[in-house]
């Protein structure tokens, strides 16, 4: 897993509550055994006609917000179904890390062991940071996870968030679950041994 420490990027405002996660990657799209490959059919109803062709209306299809790597958008993202899925697409299409008020457990979870950055703020500040994004094309954004600061280039933004100790040295090392195991693979070895 790549390590999180600073990333700048275009914000894309997502307005909705309740996302859950067959709106996220719907279901056809679960029969790939690899973590890659999700991101073409994130938000897919939302996204393309029934012929394949663009909804010019939904979001993430307007031009200016191709190429955002941060997602501000409502309470209880990531709902729904446990589908792991849901972090790799979010992922695969170019996000690391998501604003908003709260989260679905689960999907929660599953952002922290795939280098997708969850980050929860008061309702207020998710609606301010919408605003300005859609105000200004896609505001940009600086996330420092060592300092835990979320701040724009002139620092008319600054906002300080939460986020638990454990999981922050997860993100800032690049260590999913197996990651943190292998750390003490000369260990894992030697108790290997010893039992044979």
């Amino acid at each position: 897993m790549e390590p999180f420490k600073i990333l700048k990027g275009k914000t894309v405002p997502l307005d909705r509550v309740n996302i859950d996660t067959d709106q996220i990657i719907p279901k056809q799209f679960l029969k790939r055994i690899e973590r890659t490959g999700f991101g073409e059919f994130l938000f897919n109803d939302w996204r393309f006609n029934n012929d394949g062709s663009l909804k010019k209306d939904f979001i993430l299809n307007k031009d200016i917000y191709r190429s955002s790597s941060i997602l501000l958008t409502g309470d209880n993202f990531g709902s729904g179904s446990s589908r792991e899925h849901a972090a790799w697409a979010l992922y695969d299409y170019g996000f690391r890390s998501i604003l908003a008020p709260s989260f679905a457990d689960i999907f929660y979870n599953n952002c922290f062991q795939n280098g997708l950055l969850p980050i929860i703020l008061p309702k207020e500040k998710i609606i301010d940071l919408i605003d300005e994004s859609i105000n200004n094309d896609g505001l940009e954004l600086t996330i420092d996870l060592e300092s835990q600061v979320i701040f724009n280039i002139n620092l008319e933004i600054n906002i300080k968030f939460d986020i638990d100790p454990y999981r922050k040295y997860c993100m800032l090392n690049g260590l999913d679950n197996i990651g943190l195991t292998l750390q003490h693979i000369d260990k894992i070895e030697k108790f290997e041994k010893l039992k044979n």
